[in-house]
Parts: structure tokens; sequence; C-alpha cells
């Protein structure tokens, strides 16, 4: 079927992982994404992990995050590289860059200056701060945004142990969608107004705003009753005291008993049945009320070592088979790769080929499907600068203007 996006031209000057997933979902949607880099390359194309194996010589992050995109390395720096990126600008519907505010500006690439260009763009800027304020100019890193924002501090079981960071770049990949989600919805006001009416529209998304969305239920709770969340290490949000996990005697397990419905059937599994009608334990009257709710704990210590000594001699993949038959969301606790392996075997992951063959790699695809369909990209990730000529010949550029400014070292030396 035809791509939701296809005919939508978008010039992506960000790099790292935030921008380029914002571009990434709007390439798979359809959208013809060309990727402004420096002449040498942004650095994830230059970042080999240790031990990573490289697809076609390029990092497996960079394949994913880049596939169906078309390349162009020039040096903004120079007056005739921004010259080149203005004029692409013309022929372009969505903008992104992921500089400190201020940056782009200084080589002629800001908002203003591309709304001068293409009165209608859509301009998405996304940064660790955000376009105002005092923070506004700070340099962002996701560990750095999860320290200040307060995530490290919910991580982890005991007050008093030092803050744990996520373990992945979890708000560089959050701001990254809500780049490519603000950028579908600007399109969509833009599209819906007549042609001679359309304006153009700043988009300020920042890993701050992303990172209290993350957070979101906590965050509102402090901004309501100014209450600072607890830290529950790997119990369930709810609090329930069956919500948690559990060290069996070959893994971990973790459970989602929350309601006394669940609460029964988990204490029925384990033999404790008697669990459910002992006062010193529980809140009876909540757990029997009609109208629901989550299970309320009088002794939580004393609960918690009793479901504790039950899983502990049990082995932890058959009382995830068991609970889950019974109907108690449960899971054994993995590693990723364990998890991907097990998910791909058993048909509830099937993963996305970016790439040619040789020099691509296997991705989760984009989350979702539509008409049944995952969208995914028709090219692999470009060779730095791949496909740049054609676009400056659209631009009315000859092959001698061309040369001359690889000589100069305002183009990339490979322009294929």
């Amino acid at each position: 079927m035809d791509k939701p996006l296809q005919g939508v031209r978008v010039i992506d000057m960000s790099h790292v992982i935030a921008g380029p997933l914002a571009s990434h979902y709007l390439a798979q949607l359809g959208a013809e994404v060309i990727k402004i880099e420096p002449p040498g390359g942004e650095v994830m194309r230059n970042s080999h992990a240790p031990g990573e194996t490289n697809a076609g010589g390029l990092p497996s992050g960079f394949v994913a995050l880049n596939a169906g995109k078309r390349s162009l390395a020039v040096d903004i720096r120079r007056p005739e590289g921004a010259d080149i990126v203005r004029a692409l600008a013309r022929t372009a519907d969505v903008f992104i860059e992921n500089f400190r505010p201020g940056v782009v500006a200084r080589h002629g690439l800001g908002y203003e200056d591309i709304r001068a260009q293409r009165p209608d763009v859509v301009y998405c800027s996304i940064s660790g701060f955000g376009q105002q304020g005092e923070w506004a100019r700070r340099g962002a890193y996701d560990h750095v945004v999860q320290a200040l924002t307060g995530m490290m501090m919910m991580a982890g079981s005991d007050e008093d142990a030092p803050p744990v960071k996520v373990g992945f770049p979890v708000i560089d990949v959050a701001v990254g969608m809500l780049g490519a989600l603000s950028i579908t919805a600007a399109l969509h006001r833009r599209n819906a107004d007549a042609p001679g009416a359309r304006a153009s529209q700043h988009i300020d998304a920042s890993m701050l705003q992303a990172s209290l969305m993350l957070m979101y239920p906590h965050a509102c709770t402090y901004l309501t009753h100014g209450t600072e969340p607890r830290r529950v290490g790997n119990r369930g949000y709810t609090g329930s005291p069956a919500a948690d996990t559990y060290q069996c005697a070959d893994g971990w397990l973790s459970t989602a008993a929350n309601t006394p419905a669940q609460f029964r059937l988990l204490a029925g599994v384990l033999g404790l049945e008697a669990l459910c009608e002992d006062a010193a334990l529980l809140d009876l009257d909540a757990f029997n009320a009609p109208q629901g709710g989550f299970v309320i704990a009088r002794d939580l210590p004393t609960l918690q070592e009793r479901l504790r000594a039950a899983f502990a001699g049990r082995s932890a993949g058959e009382m995830e088979a068991r609970l889950n038959a019974a109907g108690v969301p449960a899971a054994r606790v993995r590693r990723l790769g364990e998890f991907l392996d097990e998910a791909r075997a058993t048909g509830a992951l099937a993963p996305v080929r970016y790439g040619v063959e040789g020099a691509g790699v296997d991705t989760p695809g984009l989350g979702f499907r539509l008409g049944g369909c995952e969208p995914a990209p028709q090219t692999p990730a470009p060779a730095l600068g791949e496909r740049g000529r054609a676009l400056l010949q659209e631009l009315g550029m000859d092959t001698a203007a061309i040369e001359r400014l690889q000589r100069s070292g305002v183009l990339g030396a490979a322009l294929p």
C-alpha cells in the first residue's frame, strides 16, 4: 500500500540518536529523508562499539536509524555549504536539527532562515533543555538528563542507595519519538489549510520534556500534591504486595497480582490460600470490597517474607507458565539477547531487515503495523554522500561546480 508520508521531503541535519530516530520514523512511513552530514560523516557513522560486528563497515545502530535515507556531506560552516542547505530547504516540507539553541542560526540555518526559503516549512528543533530558559544552552546527554530530572533517584529499592540510571538511552529514544509525532501532527495541520494560507511551524522538542512524559504519573503527583516518589525497586507501580520480583531456585520472576482476584489466583498456585483470610496481613475490607481496587497490606514485611519463601524453592520458568495459565501476569527475568532469541523463535517478534545482503541488520521495526503491514525501508543506510550528486544536480549545479566544491572541502570527497 502507499505509505502515509509519501511525497513529503525532509531535510535532516541531526546527528547521534534523537534527531535521526525522528527522521527514521518519517522515512519508514514514506517520506524522502535527506541526511545532511559534515564532510567526515556524523559521529554515529564513525562510532564502532567494542566487539560490535559492523554492517558493511557501519555500526549496526547507524544502519538501523538511517536506512532508507539519502546522504549529502557538506560543511555548513562554510558559506557555500550553508547556501546548498538553504537551497535544498526550498524543496522541503520538514527541516530537523538537534544542535544547541543558536548553533545552526549562526550559519544561517535557523528557523527564521529556513522559513524565509520555505514559508510553510515544519521546522523541528530537538535539544536537551528546549529553546528558551536558563538551561537552554547547556549540553545534554541521556544520563545527564536522567540525573537532572530525578529519574536516577527513582531507580533502586533502598532510599539511601546511590542513584541508578536506566540501562539504555531511554530519553534519547523518547524525544525522537515525540519529534516524529509532533512533525506528523504539524504536517496534518498544515495540509488541512488552504495552500495559500499554510504557515510555517516551529517545533521545540526537548529531552527535558521527554523525561517528564516518561515519568508522567509521578510528575503529576508532585506538581499537584508536592509528594516525592518513593523508590520501589522491582515492585510494580501499583504498590500491591504481590506485584513484585521474587528470587526463585534458578533465577528471578516478576509477578503482577495487583487485584484481589489476581492475588487469590497467585495464592492458589502457591498453596497459600490462607493469606486471603489473614486480617493481620491484609486489609480484608478493601480485599473483599465489591468495587475492586488494588490489594492493600497491613503488615507488608511479613507478607513479603511469606511470598518470598514460597517462591524461593521453585523454578522461575515453571512458575511463569503456571501463573500465566491461571490468569496472573508473570515473567521470568531474562537478558535482552535471551528474550530476542526466544521471541523470534516463538513468532512474537518478526525482525525487519534493514540493509542489503551482507551489510544489513535485523531490527525490531517501528513498533506498530499499518493495515496489517509493518513499514520498512526500501534502501540501506547510505554511504557518506550517497546519492548526493543527484541532489546537487536538482539544484542546477553542474559537474564542474560540484568538483570545485569537493576540492575546496565544502563537500565530502565521495559523491556517488
